[in-house]
């Protein structure tokens, strides 16, 4: 990890498309605006915390570490942005999660109904952007993205109570689930400068998002709820098994195995019980383990980026190496 880096905050990795960011989320208001009101009231629950807008910005500054960005870019951030909700409204729908970013969810404001629905308008919206641009690569890419992403929810669904599901199963989970519209966004960027970036920051993305994905499930056993917005032990107390659980599994003794088959038992598990099986994992080195994968995939990814030409942008696409092992929330 590159120590110039540490402890970089989102704010300034987005600092080279601030300006450019404030029209995405403009974007965003415009292209969910609907006649029915049901929509708007969503819309705008959803529009009231901006969200940390990630992907619109590794879109943004991989178009402009290899060319420029113009409204083509913006429109496609805003498109990245749109896929990425309306997955969270169906993960929140299916997980009945009561908080996304420290507000109620819409399944929880509304209901699981309007949640679904409103996700497939997301998504149906931000396809007819991508057919509004007359972009073959981009519908391309963005097709590509949304049945991995698919299919890495399929594998998630798999996953629960699944305490024989593999650390190879894991991997091709995230890379699916998570990865792949940060390597989409990464992708997209690309095609700004032309054919020949489209691989290195592919890659770069597909790594990225998989440190992003580990960092993000080891959360659930080193956070608070006042650092996330969600409560603590979420992915253990919806029977959620991620990587730094599968590794300790192998190591754990017969007791130690009976506290976490107690626990997947149990529909709606104690606090106590959570935190016994946090301990667990962390004593069984999971959590180490976990930590040394995400390094790994960051180490990749700093490899792809050494491709792209020197600047701003690719300072800042490297900082949000870091920024995403590192996080807090």
């Amino acid at each position: 990890m590159k120590s110039d880096v540490a402890n970089v905050t989102l704010a300034e990795i987005q600092a080279p498309v601030r300006r450019e960011l404030d029209s995405v989320f403009d974007e965003l208001a415009r292209v969910v605006k609907a006649d029915v009101p049901l929509v708007n009231d969503v819309s705008e629950h959803l529009l009231r915390v901006k969200g940390k807008l990630f992907r619109p910005t590794l879109l943004l500054l991989s178009a402009q570490a290899v060319g420029q960005i113009t409204p083509k870019e913006v429109t496609l951030a805003a498109v990245a942005e749109l896929i990425h909700i309306s997955t969270l409204l169906h993960d929140d729908s299916v997980d009945h999660s009561p908080l996304r970013r420290g507000q109620p969810t819409v399944n929880a404001a509304f209901s699981h109904e309007v949640a679904v629905i409103m996700g497939d308008y997301l998504y149906s919206r931000a396809i007819e952007q991508l057919v509004k641009l007359k972009s073959q690569e981009s519908l391309e890419i963005m097709s590509r993205v949304t049945n991995e992403l698919t299919i890495g929810e399929m594998r998630e669904v798999v996953a629960f109570d699944g305490l024989d599901f593999s650390e190879s199963d894991y991997e091709s989970m995230i890379l699916a689930k998570t990865a792949s519209l940060i390597a989409g966004a990464c992708e997209l960027g690309a095609l700004a400068g032309g054919e020949e970036w489209r691989g290195p920051l592919r890659r770069f993305g597909t790594n990225l998002g998989a440190a992003f994905q580990i960092a993000d499930d080891l959360l659930d056993y080193t956070a608070t709820e006042e650092a996330t917005g969600k409560p603590v032990g979420q992915d253990l107390r919806e029977h959620k098994v991620t990587l730094p659980l599968i590794v300790a599994l192998s190591r754990m003794n017969p007791d130690e195995r009976r506290l976490v088959d107690d626990l997947m038992a149990d529909p709606s598990p104690e606090d106590s019980e959570i935190a016994a099986v946090i301990q667990v994992v962390d004593a069984r080195g999971g959590i180490v383990a976990a930590r040394e994968r995400a390094s790994e995939m960051v180490q990749r990814a700093e490899t792809e980026l050494e491709a792209v030409p020197v600047g701003s942008a690719r300072d800042a696409l490297s900082a949000s190496i870091t920024y995403c092992v590192e996080r807090s929330r």
